[in-house]
């Protein structure tokens, strides 16, 4: 978790790590995001593991961003336009608690900004927003193919179809 000068580090499960992972790489101020998995008890899981359900990890993404472009605050107005934040263990037909959403936060700053920014969403979904709000106990990033797989498999089916439509919807 080690940070380089001027930069900072935002921890965000909402679903498939492909979609959040295409989405914030198109966010000005944005330097780096990686996929992989928090939450659970497992360690340095594979995805296949994940995929059971058993080991307890989210999809998550690791942002790294220049906060004197974008804030931490910021990071998480856009994570709550880019899932549903009201649905349990899931994600359009992503279902499993894989696909939960979670902010997992490094300090007690983080986890202030963190609740503060869920209340304030709030009032924009109709239904009860069930983000968790965690401390990061570690980061395991996924295997290699998974790390932009959006922008290397951009005629997937579910590239197509279902990350492209929220990529297509960022940029108007």
């Amino acid at each position: 978790m080690s940070e380089q000068i001027g930069t900072a580090k935002a921890y965000l499960a909402g679903g498939c790590f492909w979609c959040l992972e295409a989405l914030y790489k198109r966010v000005p101020g944005v330097i780096a995001v990686q996929s992989g998995f928090s939450g659970g008890t497992t360690r340095n899981p594979s995805y296949e593991q994940v995929c059971t359900g058993t080991t307890g990890h989210a999809e998550t993404v690791e942002i790294t961003f220049d906060p004197s472009r974008i804030s931490y605050r910021e990071i998480l107005e856009q994570f709550w336009k880019f899932h549903d934040a009201t649905t349990v263990n899931r994600q359009g037909s992503d279902v499993g608690e894989q696909y939960r959403s979670a902010i997992f936060y490094t300090n007690e700053s983080q986890r202030e900004i963190a609740e503060q920014s869920k209340s304030a969403a709030q009032p924009g979904f109709d239904s009860p927003i069930v983000t968790s709000i965690e401390p990061l106990d570690a980061f395991w990033p996924a295997e290699t193919w998974h790390q932009g797989y959006f922008d290397h498999n951009p005629d997937a089916p579910y590239c197509r179809f279902v990350i492209a439509p929220k990529v297509a919807k960022l940029k108007s």
